[in-house]
């Protein structure tokens, strides 16, 4: 039985790309090039801007240099505290975290925090995530004066990606619009 030629032809050319050391095909660049689309898509997907600082609302105060923050047991954001301790140290203010009752002898400013977090799929995935959906950050002196709010909340519509940003990247507005001092009026 004699085979034809083209068949012969693809059989060999088969062969010679499953060969391992030097081809002209592979697989390997095809590949690397999917991983760069990849990475610019998460990189497209995790700079969308995701947030601004809200409901802001500044009293007279001055520049803050160290905090504590009162640690909140109910905020199911895991990943909060460590983002919104390097926010603040980003910030050149020093913080200490207490947990939530204790003494409030401890420190001038008290940085307490709500958040709330929301569940889905991110793109390119398949298992359920958890994302930073809001978070609301509120300087107290000892005393319990109000010294500044401020808010995160995700602006995230159907086709935004704004959620799978960075809880940091979430948090800075409104830890900067926090800790700024007002500008000063005219002086009478």
């Amino acid at each position: 039985m004699r085979v034809p030629s083209w068949c012969s032809a693809g059989l060999l050319l088969s062969f010679t790309l499953l060969q391992s050391g030097c081809s002209v095909f592979s697989a390997e660049p095809l590949w690397e090039l999917a991983k760069a689309g990849g990475a610019l898509v998460q990189g497209a997907v995790t700079e969308v801007g995701p947030s601004r600082a809200q409901d802001t609302v500044v009293y007279a105060h001055g520049p803050i240099r160290h905090l504590c923050v009162e640690y909140n047991r109910r905020s199911q954001a895991a990943d909060l505290l460590p983002a919104l301790v390097a926010e603040l140290q980003a910030q050149h203010i020093e913080s200490r975290v207490y947990e939530a009752g204790g003494r409030n002898d401890q420190c001038d400013i008290w940085l307490r925090y709500t958040a709330s977090i929301q569940w889905a799929v991110p793109p390119a995935s398949s298992d359920y995530r958890p994302y930073l959906d809001r978070a609301t950050l509120v300087l107290n002196s000892a005393d319990g004066r109000v010294l500044a709010t401020s808010s995160f909340v995700l602006d995230d519509g159907l086709m935004s990606m704004g959620r799978w940003a960075s809880t940091r990247d979430k948090l800075a507005p409104a830890v900067k619009a926090l800790v700024t001092p007002p500008p000063q009026g005219p002086a009478g």
